[in-house]
């Protein structure tokens, strides 16, 4: 054992007296090894030790001399190397103890990535800010740790305390940078698993602890921590994945079914779900599963739509490779994933991203345009690089890292106008004196056409309840890019008609057929969601007048004619067996309404649309094309009755999928009802919901003769029995289902 001859170094004091009172932003200045004319410096903080030395790479030792308040020192004149070493210190227990010293550590990320993300282009940014695991080689033994990084530009500095330190705020200020805003510091021996905080010192002085904006996963609140976590999850979803980069989706069948993960069964899990509701949608013949947000969420009752960590799948349910696992199942069972995503604003609490360095930094300064009315909630300032960068990222992020089929992007109308819940003198105008936030149109345009370009197959969905024109054009044509727009005004007309008497409709028929002058515009995603179920707004089943008979017999006939009206339809969790009650999130759905028939009918009937939906191109290949849609009777409001056809790509007159529907909403049976077809021969009726009130006859299988005498401008007809308050659907003979 060879001791390298040593000398006190003259320490700085105010250095060492900054570091000590945590205000110094270049801890690495001070601390760690630095080569100079007179030899090796080495220099460490350990508080209260009663000796340190360090064990350098060549095999040689170098004793440090204490300076003052447990900043220790020492240089090694004949070492004309920088080294690897390890530091042994000795407390009052009188045992040595060797460990790693995190400012020996080059930085961990790099200036092409500090550029690209300062000019907000890093599209993984997830790689490099946040926390990571990482393993390295060396002379003395592999060293295994954590890095950090956080962007915070005005902070005076930044300290990481948690379980490696024991929550100490002083031991562990992270070096800041150059000019990017950037701090980061490796952490020898922290592991995954270990919670952490960054205390952020303001330029007033203020130390605040923030959770990390970056996590992949933290605590449950009230908790509060970030959490070390990588990923050791193999996906089994391959062919999944493959079939869907080859797929066009906005052609193909997408019946969705949204879903509150914490209240669909309470207490559930990820991997609880990953086997109960996975086995649910399936067997109902979903071909998509859209979950209210999984990002971590401090408030429960706010359903996740008040986000505090973006890059965090929530704890609440399990693991980020648990979420994995859960995504895994649902695609090897034929099931599509999207997630809510909410850009649009973000949670207060002081914790998390607000005020992140001190100052508005993720939200806008001025609450004319940084501060939500109408939610109360902060808003992004997207006119800073960086802050769109991290949305962007986010959004590619969930592709990349859980393999979502898709993002539905909460409150967009609230991102595109600056005016928006806001009185006259409440908001700012644009450069050139409009109220589009042209700011928030730049940020969507981007996430859309890096997503697609990246991740092939996958959708974006825009919850946009405006008439803002190019919601769903692409980016290169001034569209906002979207794959496809929720239709907000169909959903509210069709709502409106369902809660009107039978008797009173014939006087709003044109509720229900308005929506087809603009069904085309966009590509439209038909929502029944959680909106609808809420506050006071009732369920789908209680929205109709009459019996309870007649409640039921009005949704059959409602659900038949939205599988079968041009856009692709979502509902939510329950409505598929009539569920009678508003939707709480604090309890389960009410499970068992399905052991009474009237309920377990209606869940049947969901169940046989979509098998019929999904095995029938008519129903979804033209959803975004008029070339799939033809009005037989648009005007029969006496009766009201609406009767369509839908088309497949063909041949219209021999060889295109067809179905013809027709929609009975008064309370009267029409019998017989003439329909106009496109073709004669044999005509089969596939759904009647009407026989699925219990112990009820049904028509389906019955098969219809079409006469050659013309109706509804069509060359054919059939007479058909179509019972008050139902839809039946009609097929030629030879296209099976």
């Amino acid at each position: 054992m060879t001791t390298v001859p040593t000398t006190g170094q003259v320490a700085d004091e105010s250095a060492i007296r900054a570091f000590v009172e945590a205000r110094h932003a270049q801890p690495h200045d001070l601390l760690g090894q630095h080569l100079g004319p007179g030899g090796l410096t080495i220099t460490a903080y350990r508080p209260m030790a009663r000796s340190v030395r360090a064990h350098l790479g060549d095999g040689s030792f170098v004793n440090l001399h204490h300076a003052h308040d447990g900043v220790w020192t020492g240089t090694a004149g004949s070492v004309t190397a920088t080294q690897d070493y390890r530091l042994l210190t000795t407390w009052d227990d009188g045992v040595e103890h060797e460990a790693d010293d995190p400012y020996r550590f080059a930085p961990t990320l790099g200036e092409i990535d500090r550029h690209l993300f300062n000019e907000g282009r890093h599209e993984k940014l997830w790689t490099i800010l946040g926390s990571h695991v990482r393993r390295y080689g060396g002379p003395l033994g592999d060293v295994h740790g954590v890095s950090f990084a956080v962007w915070a530009p005005r902070a005076k500095t930044v300290h990481v305390t948690g379980d490696f330190n024991g929550w100490d705020k002083v031991s562990h200020p992270m070096r800041r940078l150059g000019e990017s805003g950037v701090w980061e510091l490796f952490i020898p021996d922290a592991s995954e698993g270990m919670n952490y905080q960054y205390a952020v010192r303001d330029e007033a002085g203020h130390l605040v602890l923030h959770t990390d904006p970056m996590a992949q996963r933290t605590e449950v609140a009230p908790q509060q921590a970030a959490i070390v976590t990588e990923s050791h999850y193999t996906w089994g979803d391959d062919d999944w994945m493959g079939q869907r980069a080859s797929a066009n989706p906005h052609d193909g069948p997408m019946s969705t079914y949204e879903v509150h993960l914490g209240s669909w069964r309470q207490g559930s899990s990820y991997r609880d779900l990953a086997e109960h509701l996975v086995n649910y949608v399936k067997d109902l013949g979903f071909t998509h599963v859209e979950l209210l947000p999984v990002m971590e969420h401090p408030f429960v009752p706010s359903w996740g739509y008040h986000v505090t960590n973006y890059y965090a799948p929530t704890s609440r349910f399990g693991s980020p490779d648990d979420f994995r696992y859960f995504v895994d199942r649902m695609h090897q069972n034929g099931i599509g994933v999207i997630l809510d995503w909410v850009p649009g604003h973000f949670a207060t609490d002081p914790w998390a991203l607000a005020k992140f360095d001190g100052q508005a930094l993720y939200e806008h300064a001025d609450p004319r345009k940084g501060w939500h009315q109408e939610w109360g909630s902060f808003i992004f300032d997207l006119g800073r690089n960086e802050v769109r960068n991290f949305l962007v990222a986010n959004a590619l992020y969930w592709f990349e890292e859980f393999h979502a089929d898709g993002l539905r992007v909460d409150g967009v109308a609230s991102m595109l106008y600056l005016d928006y819940s806001r009185k006259p003198g409440e908001w700012v105008p644009n450069s050139y004196g409009g109220r589009e936030n042209l700011e928030a149109v730049q940020m969507l345009q981007e996430v859309n056409a890096t997503a697609y370009r990246r991740y092939p197959g996958i959708v974006t969905i825009a919850e946009e309840s405006t008439s803002w024109s190019g919601v769903t054009a692409t980016t290169t044509k001034g569209g906002l890019g979207f794959g496809f727009k929720w239709n907000m005004g169909w959903m509210n007309d069709a709502l409106r008609y369902l809660g009107q008497d039978p008797i009173y409709r014939q006087y709003h028929h044109n509720s229900m057929t308005f929506a087809l002058m603009y069904a085309f515009t966009e590509n439209f995603v038909l929502p029944i969601s959680h909106d609808e179920v809420v506050h006071g707004k009732g369920s789908l089943l209680r929205k109709a007048p009459g019996t309870r008979d007649e409640q039921l017999a009005t949704l059959r006939a409602f659900l038949a004619y939205m599988w079968s009206h041009p856009g692709k339809q979502l509902i939510f969790m329950g409505c598929e067996f009539a569920q009678e009650s508003e939707w709480a999130d604090g309890r389960s759905l009410d499970w068992w309404l399905l052991d009474q028939p009237a309920h377990y009918r209606v869940h049947a009937l969901v169940k046989d649309m979509n098998a019929i939906y999904r095995s029938n191109r008519a129903m979804w290949e033209f959803d975004n094309d008029p070339a799939g849609f033809r009005w037989l009777n648009a005007d029969d409001a006496a009766h009201d009755t609406f009767s369509y056809l839908r088309y497949g790509s063909g041949d219209r007159a021999s060889d295109a999928p067809v179905m013809a529907v027709v929609v009975n909403f008064s309370g009267q049976t029409h019998q017989p009802y003439r329909v106009g077809v496109p073709r004669g021969g044999r005509w089969r009726v596939v759904l009647d919901t009407a026989g699925y009130r219990p112990d009820s006859p049904s028509s389906a299988g019955l098969v219809l003769q079409a006469d050659s005498q013309s109706w509804d401008n069509q060359p054919y007809a059939v007479n058909v029995t179509v019972p008050a308050l139902s839809s039946v659907w009609l097929v030629p003979e030879d296209e099976g289902t």
